[in-house]
């Protein structure tokens, strides 16, 4: 790849890891949807525009184990999206997964031809911005593009993904800190560290709290090992400094009076006693949510229930006061609280163990890499990977992480970038003729997902800013896999009295979400 391409390629990466975390729409109505979809419009442009350039002109593929898996793996997704009930859910979903990985195998390209600090340092970055509007909103900034109910999630509109990306980014920090050029650059990023230590102690997020124990151990006893042999290429004095820097932080944190409305007098002291809680409250509630989402999938054994749909199909299996289940009759949240129930019961045992195999691979190439005796960066490094993997292991054994764009993208590319030294297993040459078809397929899929992002957030804005019935037509006819919308639509047919255009789109909303209470009874209210 030339030079000039690769360096469009970095800047495309950087660009999109801190816009990812930064945009967010202001449309209420749709409460955390106007958070993901802008993410997941910059997470495909991001994949299509780094997928291609690193494409343009590769003329030879080389595949690692990790690689085949991956490949494997979003192949029996697109084959598990087809049987979908909700296709619409199932594109969205496969959009998220294939352009995070799309940015994994740049990310890993370009670190490769010797952009690995750069990227490194961009995706450290993403971690602190976003942790940094967390605080903003946890110190009094309220704007359209935060949410209040979940405080203080800043930019995520919820305090627990604020939480996840920041401490999956934690070992990417320490690693910028280390490979400081000079006591300016150190200082700056003992100031992320503090932002960002700060930011996860307001959030009160047990998982993102035992990540950072189990990811640190991890550090800690890989690290131990890459520096049996060491050099002068890192300055491992600075630990002291960066881990100070973190204690600054989440002091400051503890004692300094912010704008968070807690109902515990030791809110901070409760979260820490109850992190392996499983008998009550959230985490009895995960128990409940996992054992029947297994009953789901011994249901459907092969292909799952499709990407996206397990809010579809969850309803039909959930137990007598499911606290998963809304008033409404429909899922809360629409995944299950964890990325591998999720992925399981979506698409199908085979599926999660090719991905679960891929997992396995980094962690072998990262475990030879904390034993090359090439050079302690190269063996820290490889630390700062297995570390980042254990971390993201954990974070998604209790909440939706790489399901949503942000930690999909930051996440991905972090791997791709902290695992350049993977083994290659194969190699395959690419011909003008395979470079083309290749080109088109990831034009083809990145389009797709760029404009189903895009048209999202267009009948979103029509939706929120104009009730008038002609316009939430064109808001359906632009976005019809909005559920909300066709069930407005049905709604207000129904109070003029019009049950033929009523039923056109309560039927369309059961044909979404087919467990649905209120659209059946849309549907059922003009004798359908």
């Amino acid at each position: 790849m030339p030079n000039a391409e690769r360096r469009v390629a970095v800047r495309v990466l950087q660009a999109g890891a801190i816009a990812v975390v930064l945009v967010a729409a202001p449309y209420k109505t749709f409460d955390l949807d106007r958070f993901f979809v802008p993410k997941e419009l910059v997470l495909g442009v991001t994949g299509l525009l780094a997928g291609g350039l690193c494409l343009a002109r590769v003329r030879r593929l080389s595949l690692s184990r990790a690689d085949q898996m991956l490949a494997l793996w979003l192949a029996l997704g697109l084959a598990s999206a087809l049987f979908a009930t909700n296709w619409w859910l199932a594109g969205r979903a496969m959009a998220v997964s294939l352009a995070g990985v799309a940015c994994f195998w740049s990310a890993r390209a370009l670190a490769r031809a010797g952009h690995a600090r750069a990227l490194l340092a961009a995706l450290a970055l993403a971690g602190v911005v976003g942790a940094g509007t967390a605080l903003l909103q946890a110190y009094g900034l309220h704007t359209e593009f935060v949410s209040l109910n979940r405080a203080p999630g800043g930019t995520f509109g919820n305090r627990n993904f604020m939480a996840h990306l920041c401490v999956i980014t934690m070992p990417a920090l320490l690693l910028s800190g280390l490979r400081s050029p000079s006591r300016a650059s150190l200082q700056r990023w003992c100031g992320g560290i503090a932002i960002v230590c700060g930011a996860l102690i307001l959030s009160r997020s047990r998982a993102a709290w035992l990540a950072l124990v189990v990811g640190m151990a991890v550090l800690v006893v890989a690290g131990i090992v890459a520096l049996r042999q060491r050099d002068n290429s890192l300055r491992l004095r600075r630990l002291v400094v960066l881990a100070v820097a973190g204690m600054a932080g989440a002091g400051s944190a503890l004692v300094i009076p912010n704008t968070l409305d807690w109902n515990s007098e030791s809110p901070y002291a409760d979260t820490a006693h109850s992190i392996v809680n499983y008998k009550g409250g959230s985490g009895h509630g995960r128990v409940v949510q996992y054992r029947n989402t297994l009953k789901m999938t011994l249901w459907h054994p092969l292909l799952g229930v499709g990407p996206g749909n397990w809010a579809v199909s969850y309803p039909r299996y959930a137990s007598d006061n499911d606290p998963s289940l809304g008033r409404d009759g429909m899922t809360s949240n629409p995944w299950p609280s964890s990325d591998w129930m999720a992925l399981l019961s979506e698409g199908g045992p085979a599926a999660f163990v090719l991905l679960g195999l891929a997992m396995l691979a980094l962690v072998a190439d990262g475990l030879r890499g904390v034993r090359d005796p090439s050079s302690t960066e190269t063996r820290v490094t490889s630390a700062a990977m297995l570390a980042t993997l254990a971390i993201m292991v954990v974070v998604g054994a209790f909440d939706a992480v790489l399901l949503l764009a942000a930690p999909a993208l930051v996440a991905w590319s972090l791997l791709g970038t902290l695992a350049a030294t993977s083994r290659e297993r194969q190699a395959m040459d690419l011909g003008i003729a395979r470079r083309i078809a290749a080109l088109a397929l990831v034009a083809v899929l990145g389009g797709l997902a760029v404009a189903r992002s895009a048209a999202q957030l267009t009948a979103m804005s029509m939706y929120a800013t104009n009730s008038r019935a002609s316009v939430l037509e064109r808001a359906s006819t632009i976005d019809p896999g909005s559920f909300r919308i066709h069930a407005r639509l049905a709604q207000l047919y129904l109070g003029r009295g019009d049950c033929g255009r009523s039923r056109v789109h309560a039927s369309a909303a059961t044909r979404l979400f087919p467990s649905s209470p209120v659209a059946r009874r849309l549907l059922g209210a003009c004798g359908a």
